[in-house]
């Protein structure tokens, strides 16, 4: 009977230590949450963005993904914060055009040497667009043609130093004219109320922020600073169709860590791009004025990144913008 006890202790012991042993290599296997930082505080558009990538991305790399939040700076403490977190594949950065714009400042030690681009997520082309009632230019050659000869046009964007001042400025100089006057606002939705309003002569606009007044015929897109035309407003063309060298755009994206490594990369790129193919991220790009071409590949982000950083620099320098 004792012999009986004694073998049924060790039964459970054995049983015990290999259920234990069972259990260890899981949790040795198990991999850790990915961070994803965003410069947004909660419910804002980059936050809104990155989480709504985070709901198929979890599924594609089998791994948890959560947000960072780190507000301040134009980008500039969500960049300093990514620059101390190790480069070992799970740390994801949500970058957007304003961090390109604090990059071009020099508000950051971080460079685009320091990032791994992954996938783009939200694209929305910058658009010069006009009154259509009160407006002289009903063409978008009629546009060139005034800039050129030097009329006096008000220009209106969002606040001073953002994309839209800068695209203002660029445009300008590609066609060989001065910083012509640029009137800020607060907001896309301001700065349409106004062109409408004829308190400006053209607004800086993306679709997504002019769709209503645009539907309703009274602002008119002429330009598309992007590499093609936008089935909506197919009247409007694109400024390399004019001739013009300049393509700008609002937009998000997420990168990682140069250091890490190629395979590692490779593996999250798919995911996420897996994640954002999906319908319901697609629905989401639906409901915010934006279309499938969206998302794209580290490829094409990565040289969309250099060239916002190239240009924006010595924009901002040339503006009086920089320290």
């Amino acid at each position: 009977m004792k012999v009986m006890k004694k073998t049924i202790k060790i039964g459970a012991t054995v049983l015990a230590s290999a259920m234990l042993l069972a259990v260890i290599p899981a949790l040795t296997v198990a991999k850790p949450a990915i961070e994803v930082i965003t410069h947004a505080g909660a419910g804002g558009g980059t936050d809104v963005n990155s989480r709504m990538m985070m709901i198929r991305a979890r599924r594609t790399l089998k791994q948890d993904m959560v947000v960072v939040n780190k507000r301040g700076g134009g980008g500039a403490l969500a960049m300093n914060y990514f620059m101390t977190r190790p480069a070992d594949g799970n740390t994801i950065m949500t970058f957007t055009v304003g961090h390109a714009n604090t990059m071009g400042k020099g508000k950051t030690k971080l460079k685009v040497e320091d990032m791994a681009p992954l996938a783009r997520g939200t694209n929305d082309p910058q658009i010069l667009m006009v009154n259509c009632k009160t407006t002289p230019y009903k063409t978008p050659e009629q546009f060139v043609a005034g800039m050129k000869r030097g009329d006096k046009i008000k220009f209106g964007g969002t606040q001073t130093g953002t994309i839209d001042h800068i695209t203002v400025y660029l445009w300008a100089k590609r066609l060989g004219r001065p910083m012509p006057t640029y009137i800020p606002f607060k907001g896309g939705g301001e700065l349409a109320t106004q062109l409408v309003a004829g308190a400006i002569d053209v607004g800086t606009l993306n679709l997504s922020e002019a769709a209503a007044p645009v539907d309703a015929g009274d602002i008119c897109p002429l330009v598309i600073l992007a590499n093609q035309g936008m089935a909506p407003i197919p009247k409007a063309k694109t400024a390399k169709q004019l001739g013009i060298d300049l393509v700008l755009s609002t937009t998000r994206g997420f990168v990682t860590h140069a250091g890490v490594s190629a395979a590692r990369r490779a593996e999250l790129e798919k995911g996420l791009m897996k994640a954002m193919k999906h319908s319901l991220y697609q629905a989401y790009l639906m409901n915010s004025g934006l279309d499938s071409t969206s998302p794209q590949p580290s490829g094409p982000w990565g040289e969309q990144i250099r060239s916002m950083v190239n240009e924006f620099g010595p924009a901002l320098k040339e503006m009086g913008l920089t320290d």
